[in-house]
């Protein structure tokens, strides 16, 4: 019999000339936002310890190493087949393609290629070999569009971590940076091969890595420590309790959400530093408790508070309690619109996960249930005009970029009253440089749809129920067949605009500005899409108020809508024809309507309400 074999390997040397397959029965690609957005930040965040733009290429060589863990191989007559380690695998494999399609120099994109496929008599097979997954993977490498439209779970979940990888890629490490990070990614990186020659080999390997009687989470390592310096049993007994029910709240909402929830309450009460982005900085509060809270804890003793038995008990019947309900509330807010709470929704949708820390910053224990939301509507609407600015003036909102802002702002309104809150947080966005004004020339790009769709889906929304409509953001919002899509007023054929423009390409970027968009039905822009304006003009007519409002019928018997422009002044107006002017007018329409969404002014008035 075969000897089990472990062998540490790069990830070149892990996927350069390898090829490994899934067996049919295995399970779905499952990661979500959450796990990708983890593995880019450990990632990105270990190079940037080492990275100097000084560097040589070659220093890269003696930067720090990073472990990604262990997969388990059941190696079948010399074919590989993964039986634990998929989801990094495929993740990974992700991150590969979208670093060749990110770079220029094609010696750098080939050594990045002989990882992700290999190829025989002009046939490409990649090398994470899953043959129902092989399209999919096709058209992100070669950058071709692809319908996620009746695809299986894996399909639809590696289109959507694709998406992942382009919106939060920290900025930090592109332009000159990136070459560096592709280096560090395939020699620095590691993981634990471990081999078999059986399939009962390889699951005895998997189930004995797995037990969960032998795995101790930090979520449980802090609540023994905590439990262990109570000395009164009953007292031990109690707050026993609450911890167990409030972690199966938390994890019933998803996975590792107990331990999301710990660091995001330790975040938002006591982390009063965090690691400076630059070479050799060290881990602060803020990232500590986000890779070890419970060490993070036990050398805080003093600091915390946690003298003697009673502080002990009062830190899990108090502070415990209060903070994870408060996330659980949030959470659920940021799972499905709650009224009242819809900006935390909102921010969710955007994947904009640092959010939680900081609506727990300015709450307190003893805060009554009306000023828990007050401060809860304050900080999200914050969060929601920074990042909607953000994403108009084309800027990242990823963990990445808004990290250290967002640190700054628990800082300084952590326990403050709602009132307080709101001056602190309309001060920042008053000093904010990024306006809706500062970018009159926002507009569709190759890796914002998504988040155009969304700010979309929110102007429609918006002039919908303040015309006295009922809200339809989440029909906005669905997937499926019936789902809307992003529609250009202007059909794709230049030829029809020569009059206007020259040349095809300054045709495109008038076509993408704001002003030229709706939020249609994807059967809508099957059946009229191709159009030109005067002939799609009628069909707008039974869309939505946004599309309505270039028809001018709109105008007529529509008491709500009319009341609505009467109100705010806002240029609605019928447009027979649609040329770059009339372009020009919507797009300057839709920055008024932007404006007035997301005006900093609200702050206060939801503090005062």
């Amino acid at each position: 019999m075969k000897e089990i074999l472990g062998k540490a390997k790069t990830i070149r040397e892990l996927l350069g000339g390898a090829k490994y397959s899934i067996d049919y029965y295995q399970r779905e690609y499952r990661w979500q936002t959450k796990q990708m957005s983890e593995l880019l930040e450990d990632l990105t965040g270990k190079f940037l310890e080492s990275f100097d733009s000084d560097d040589e290429r070659g220093a890269v060589e003696g930067y720090g190493h990073y472990f990604l863990g262990s997969i388990i191989i059941s190696d079948r007559d010399g074919q590989k087949f993964i039986i634990d380690g998929q989801q990094r695998c495929t993740s990974l494999t992700l991150l590969l393609i979208y670093l060749h399609r990110s770079l220029s120099d094609e010696e750098e994109k080939k050594q990045l290629a002989d990882l992700i496929f290999s190829q025989k008599f002009g046939k490409r097979s990649f090398n994470l070999d899953v043959p129902d997954r092989t399209p999919c993977m096709e058209a992100l490498y070669t950058g071709e569009p692809f319908d996620p439209n009746d695809q299986s779970e894996s399909v639809g979940n590696i289109l959507a971590r694709f998406e992942d990888i382009e919106e939060q890629f920290p900025e930090e490490v592109k332009g000159t940076a990136l070459p560096y990070f592709a280096d560090w990614l395939i020699e620095n990186v590691h993981l634990v091969e471990i081999t078999a020659y059986s399939d009962e080999d390889a699951y005895t390997i998997f189930e004995t890595m797995n037990d969960r009687g032998l795995s101790l989470t930090p979520t449980d390592m802090l609540k023994g420590y905590l439990l262990a310096n109570i000395a009164d049993a009953d007292q031990r007994s109690r707050t026993s309790k609450i911890w167990r029910d409030r972690i199966a709240k938390c994890q019933a909402l998803g996975k590792e959400e107990d331990a999301d929830a710990i660091k995001s309450w330790l975040r938002s009460q006591h982390a009063h530093k965090i690691r400076e982005r630059k070479r050799n900085s060290k881990p602060e509060d803020f990232d500590l408790i986000g890779t070890e809270f419970h060490r993070w804890i036990r050398d805080r003793e003093e600091t915390l508070g946690l003298a003697n038995s009673t502080a002990f008990a009062k830190f899990i019947e108090r502070d415990f309690r209060f903070y994870t309900g408060a996330y659980l509330r949030a959470r659920e807010a940021g799972e499905a619109l709650t009224p009242g709470l819809e900006a935390i929704h909102f921010n969710a949708r955007q994947k904009f996960t640092l959010q939680y820390p900081v609506l727990l910053a300015p709450l307190h224990p003893d805060d009554p249930e009306e000023t828990i939301l007050r401060k809860m509507r304050v900080v999200s609407t914050f969060i929601d005009i920074l990042i909607t600015r953000r994403i108009w003036n084309w800027r990242h909102i990823n963990y990445s970029a808004l990290q250290y802002a967002m640190f700054t702002v628990i800082r300084d309104i952590r326990g403050k009253s709602a009132t307080d809150v709101a001056e602190v947080l309309s001060t920042r966005l008053i000093e904010e440089q990024e306006t809706f004004a500062g970018n009159d020339r926002f507009a569709l790009h190759g890796q914002n749809g998504p988040q155009v769709h969304r700010l979309l889906a929110r102007l429609t929304d918006y002039i919908e129920t303040r015309s006295g409509m009922a809200s339809r953001y989440a029909e906005y919002m669905a997937s499926g067949k019936g789902r809307y899509e992003i529609e250009h007023i202007w059909a794709n054929h230049p030829e029809r605009h020569t009059d206007e423009f020259s040349h095809s390409s300054d045709f495109a970027n008038m076509r993408n500005r704001i002003g030229g968009l709706l939020l249609l039905p994807k059967s809508f822009n099957a059946s009229y899409g191709d159009l030109p304006y005067s002939e799609k003009l009628p069909h707008y007519h039974g869309q939505n108020l946004l599309a309505r409002s270039l028809h001018p019928t709109c105008y007529e018997n529509n008491p709500g809508f009319l009341k609505f422009i009467a109100e705010t002044g806002l240029p609605f107006r019928p447009l027979e024809t649609f040329r770059s002017a009339e372009l020009e007018e919507r797009s300057a329409l839709y920055l008024q309507l932007a404006e007035r969404i997301w005006n900093p002014e609200q702050l206060m008035e939801v503090a005062t309400a």
